[in-house]
């Protein structure tokens, strides 16, 4: 194909290229439009994203500071510029182009019009979502017992727009798909209330979580067999919202049977209740471990049984002299990119054990990455012997 330096129309456009057989030649020129066209840039896509980006089921996220990432339904992905050292031509549809005949002729020349060289293309590359921001966002306004009591607190919080965030904020500020960021909702304890996501705080869910176990108590309830309805009725009564109380039950339970027209079974969750017990008594700081184990025993509801293993990935210990001291460290609280990640774990300590380090990183997703591999990106690891526990530091 010949490249003709004359701003010429088209009597073939893209289709007549498309259709070009082999060892047969049309004239290239430049299209009367041809220009850089900057708001036009080539995008390659795996062929089973096609449908998805045909029936504009894909939506490009990030704010102005932000690298643009492409989002479907369940998927992120980061916009990648490739340049190209071959010359790439952008060919309209002939129904775009504009068609000149020379009169003087008995037929037309095909002529397809350039109205762009592209440098290179967009790929794209599957990442992890950016989760960090939806935690970050919801802390700022935790959802408290005095603002559940006092509804005028809330209109004048909307009224500010101050750390409140509904549905389509959070979808225009946190760069990931809708599943990935309901699933990271789910992940925060996050409740819909008066059409804004929110975390309850501390207090508030210790609060209605006590009067749970109290109620359960007092009408002498199975934690293996709490009735939603039954439950529901009980909290309103003690003034908690129905949502707030069905929220409790999601958070610390499991739905165990679902009667059709009636109401649902649950079951109370025995480690997540002593794990939020351990939490509040560690809260402070540091304590002995015979100290913490004799108040967490004497905390958690009787009928349930706090054992230590319950808090792996939850609470560190550390020596001192020969007392062993338990603090609170949560992999919630850790950011889920691995840098970062690996950067505060080394920062608590320069050595771990691998019995240690595994809850702190199970959690971790790179796509492309296996767990192996993205351990040994951001760790070195050495073994003394071959029955010696594997020690990680940083690489």
């Amino acid at each position: 194909m010949d490249m003709e330096h004359r701003r010429l129309g088209s009597t073939g456009g893209a289709e007549a290229v498309l259709g070009l057989q082999p060892n047969s030649t049309m004239s290239i020129a430049y299209h009367s439009l041809f220009d850089s066209h900057n708001d036009i840039t080539l995008l390659e896509i795996d062929e089973k994203l096609v449908p998805d980006i045909l029936q504009q089921r894909v939506t490009i996220r990030g704010q102005p500071d932000e690298d643009a990432v492409l989002c479907t339904q369940s998927k992120t992905y980061a916009l990648k510029f490739v340049g190209t050292s071959n010359s790439v031509f952008l060919i309209p549809p002939s129904d775009k182009a504009v068609e000149e005949c020379n009169e003087k002729d008995d037929m037309t020349i095909p002529v397809a019009s350039v109205i762009k060289v592209a440098p290179g293309s967009m790929e794209l590359v599957e990442v992890a979502p950016k989760l960090d921001k939806l935690k970050f966002l919801l802390s700022q306004n935790p959802y408290s017992f005095v603002e559940a009591s006092d509804m005028d607190i809330s209109h004048e919080r909307e009224k500010m727009n101050t750390g409140l965030y509904r549905w389509d904020d959070l979808a225009d500020k946190v760069q990931a798909s809708n599943e990935e960021l309901r699933s990271g909702l789910q992940a925060l304890l996050a409740v819909e209330i008066d059409g804004y996501w929110r975390v309850l705080d501390d207090k508030y869910m210790d609060m209605i979580l006590n009067m749970l176990l109290h109620d359960v108590i007092l009408n002498d309830w199975s934690f293996n067999a709490l009735n939603e309805d039954e439950v529901l009725r009980a909290l309103e009564t003690d003034g908690f919202p129905c949502n707030i109380a069905m929220h409790c039950l999601k958070v610390y339970g499991n739905k165990v049977e679902e009667h059709i027209g009636g109401s649902c079974m649950w079951r109370l969750e025995e480690r997540r209740v002593c794990v939020h017990f351990a939490r509040e008594i560690l809260k402070n700081g540091k304590m002995k471990m015979e100290t913490f184990m004799a108040e967490w025993i004497r905390k958690v509801p009787d009928g349930m049984h706090a054992s230590f293993d319950m808090l792996e990935g939850e609470v560190l210990t550390e020596k001192l002299g020969i007392e062993t001291l338990v603090y609170y460290f949560s992999v919630s609280s850790l950011p889920s990119t691995p840098a970062e990640r690996f950067n505060i774990l080394f920062q608590e300590r320069q050595k771990w054990e691998w019995k240690d380090l595994q809850p702190y990183v199970r959690d971790l997703r790179v796509p492309g990455l296996s767990s192996e591999a993205i351990l040994l990106k951001y760790t070195r690891r050495t073994q003394p012997t071959v029955d010696a526990e594997p020690v990680f530091s940083a690489r």
